[in-house]
């Protein structure tokens, strides 16, 4: 390894450590600030639940039960039927669990002046111009009451 090599490898190599030991936000820190509701609009968040896995789910539930019904090709068909019984009852259990929150677009003027959006639950406890802390940052932030 030429000289030049082992120089550019030290020099990666501190600034990686570097890197590494530059304090961050710690686990259970929270960003805060503070603000006043601007706007408040009632909007639908999309569910959380992947689609399709209620059926997956329900189709392996239903394998497992048919496998234990019968034996050679009684047992097959029960697998099968199984199967597909099991994916259409979990298919009808997740749209059930599927249906949208009513939540709320707010927009809060932060004490810098900047402009800030979340997408919340509904808080029935906000209204345009309350103080609020926005806690968090990013799809973790919420608004709540001073």
């Amino acid at each position: 390894m030429s000289r030049a090599t082992s120089l550019l490898a030290v020099v990666v190599l501190a600034v990686g450590l570097a890197a590494c030991g530059t304090p961050g936000p710690q686990p259970g820190e929270v960003q805060i600030r503070t603000g006043t509701i601007e706007q408040i609009t009632p909007v639908q968040i999309g569910t959380t639940h992947h689609q399709g896995i209620g059926a997956v789910v329900g189709g392996l539930a239903g394998l497992g039960i048919g496998s234990l019904i019968g034996a050679g090709t009684g047992r097959d068909v029960a697998m099968v039927l199984g199967s597909v019984g099991g994916a259409l009852a979990g298919n009808e259990v997740q749209k059930k669990h599927d249906s949208p929150v009513y939540g709320q677009q707010v927009i809060v003027r932060t004490g810098s002046g900047v402009l800030v959006a979340i997408t919340q639950p509904t808080n029935p406890a906000l209204a345009a111009g309350m103080r609020v802390y926005v806690e968090g940052n990013g799809d973790g932030a919420r608004v709540v009451p001073q």
